[in-house]
């Protein structure tokens, strides 16, 4: 039975493509790995103490949720400017445009509830984060596309999980609608990624191609 070579991102498998994927990959799993591992320790925090507010009780989990949906959209703001502008289709250039307003919003929503619940907020990206900006600052064309997909998939699946644990563990009002608002942002831009036609991830850019 004759089989087809797999074709990887738009054009046929060869020896050099293959290498340039797997270092394009391992590049961007190393930067996109130690985040996911963040998000996962700050969902599964613990230690301090619950404190009572007019909302609800608020526990550490709460409170790293909250640090987390802000450090998220300071890099993926910045990168919905990149798809803006360096996205070589109307739909990298549309989502782009989706994830600035996505997390404009969501950011506002994440300061206020941050405000009434006493949580100091991050000024600056995580350093990893700040990885992901320069990685997609520094690509151009179909290769920003790549690297895009390969990022948003990664980690708006991993965000999807922690806000998942939060929906279904809070018990602070404020905490909870932060969460709702932030499932719909990250489920959005998965959505988007999909219109464009991508199917680019981390595990399938290392994966061998058939013969």
């Amino acid at each position: 039975m004759r089989r087809t070579r797999r074709k990887w991102f738009g054009g046929r498998y060869t020896p050099a493509n293959a290498l340039l994927a797997g270092a394009m990959a391992l590049t961007i799993a190393s930067l996109v790995f130690p985040a996911v591992k963040g998000l996962q320790f700050a969902a599964a925090s613990g230690g301090a103490p619950t404190v009572a507010t007019a909302f609800g009780p608020m526990t550490q989990a709460d409170r790293d949720f909250v640090v987390q949906v802000r450090l998220a959209g300071l890099w993926e703001y910045p990168a919905g400017q990149l798809a803006l502008a360096k996205g070589s289709t109307v739909a990298y250039r549309t989502m782009g445009r989706r994830m600035m307003d996505g997390h404009a919003a969501l950011d506002a929503l994440c300061k206020t509830v941050a405000a009434q619940l006493g949580i100091t907020l991050p000024e600056r990206a995580a350093p990893q984060a700040d990885g992901f900006v320069a990685v997609l600052s520094a690509a151009s064309g179909e290769d920003f596309d790549r690297k895009l997909a390969m990022i948003l998939r990664a980690m708006d699946g991993q965000s999807l999980m922690s806000v998942a644990g939060v929906r279904a563990t809070t018990q602070n009002t404020l905490v909870r609608q932060l969460a709702g608002q932030a499932n719909a942002v990250f489920l959005a831009e998965l959505d988007l990624l999909d219109q464009t036609g991508a199917t680019g991830s981390i595990g399938s850019a290392t994966s061998s191609p058939l013969p």
